[in-house]
């Protein structure tokens, strides 16, 4: 098993990767081999003076970084040395078998359409968020970003990937899938909602159980929740503003510090015959090592092939 590592993508890098991968290496049983991707005039000291493990990685050199607001597309044609395109590189080469970074986030979805493609019979692939309960569970929101409008058939197909990573990363046993809507009752919402919730109703891949509303995100009435990316987002930021002000206000609660993005490390890119996972911007240690497990959990789990296989017995 090989994971690449984008070292120099996000605010605080390469610092704040070198830490995530001695914190994982430190307190992960793994077998893995880190693919460390980055300058090695910066990473090499770093890597020493943190006392890594070598046995555990191997260093790449990049001479070029994508920086957070450069245009996506432009950015990758014109820097082929950057820590991004060469992580692309080796993934759509079979060098590594998954591929992790915090830097610009549209390079990162650029880059895993145009190298990896969707799994076939995906519309459109797709970006979750990690929804902390009070009980210590977990659900999962989808989408959150990638994709603001969508048509119904896409929403379904949320619903399926969304299912399959509930059931083989978060171990959840025929977990239960619900609409975000403004109504528990059938025929609520808008456009968008009133088409897709008659084919979620229909589909036999899934256990749907209806509209939920945005007093229930939080709650354990839907292990995953099904929205187009403009909602998601949405809730996705404002969850994420709580954390910050109760940071602010210094209030330490348990399940609220679960509410900060570091918790649960970055986000997978469902739908692609890859493991792509993208961090957010501000990635400290705990959200590095929490992206190189999830990596893992994938790749152990075969969840791509099992995508593969649903969606392929469904056309």
């Amino acid at each position: 098993m090989r994971i690449g590592l984008d070292m120099m993508g996000g605010d605080f890098a390469p610092a704040a990767a070198v830490k995530g991968v001695k914190l994982f290496l430190d307190t992960v049983a793994s077998d893995a081999h880190l693919v460390l991707i980055g300058d090695e005039s910066q990473l090499v000291p770093l890597l020493a003076e943190a006392q890594v493990d070598q046995s555990k990685y191997s260093v790449v050199h990049s001479s070029q970084v994508i920086g957070m607001n450069e245009h996506p597309t432009k950015a990758l044609k014109e820097k082929p040395q950057s820590s991004i395109s060469i992580g692309f590189h080796l993934l759509k080469n079979e060098k590594i078998d998954a591929f992790i970074s915090a830097g610009n986030t549209g390079a990162m979805m650029v880059g895993t359409f145009y190298s990896i493609k969707a799994i076939d019979g995906v519309q459109r692939p797709t970006i979750s968020t990690l929804v902390p309960r009070e009980n210590g569970t977990q659900g999962l929101m989808l989408d959150v970003g990638i994709n603001a409008d969508c048509k119904a058939e896409n929403l379904v197909q949320f619903a399926i990937l969304g299912s399959l990573y509930s059931k083989h990363i978060l171990k959840v046993d025929n977990p239960k899938v619900g609409l975000l809507n403004i109504g528990e009752e059938e025929g609520k919402g808008n456009l968008l909602a009133q088409a897709t919730y008659p084919l979620l109703k229909e589909n036999k891949l899934i256990n749907f159980i209806g509209n939920i509303e945005g007093r229930d995100v939080l709650t354990e009435k839907a292990d995953v929740i099904v929205c187009e990316g403009f909602t998601g987002n949405i809730i996705l930021k404002m969850a994420e503003s709580i954390y910050d002000i109760a940071s602010r206000r210094n209030i330490n609660d348990e399940y609220l510090n679960k509410l900060d993005s570091e918790s649960y490390g970055g986000t997978p890119v469902l739908g692609v015959s890859k493991p792509v996972i993208i961090g957010h911007g501000i990635s400290q240690n705990v959200a590095f090592k929490n992206m190189i497990l999830l990596a893992q959990q994938m790749i152990e789990s075969k969840l791509l092939e099992k995508i593969q296989e649903s969606f392929h017995s469904n056309n």
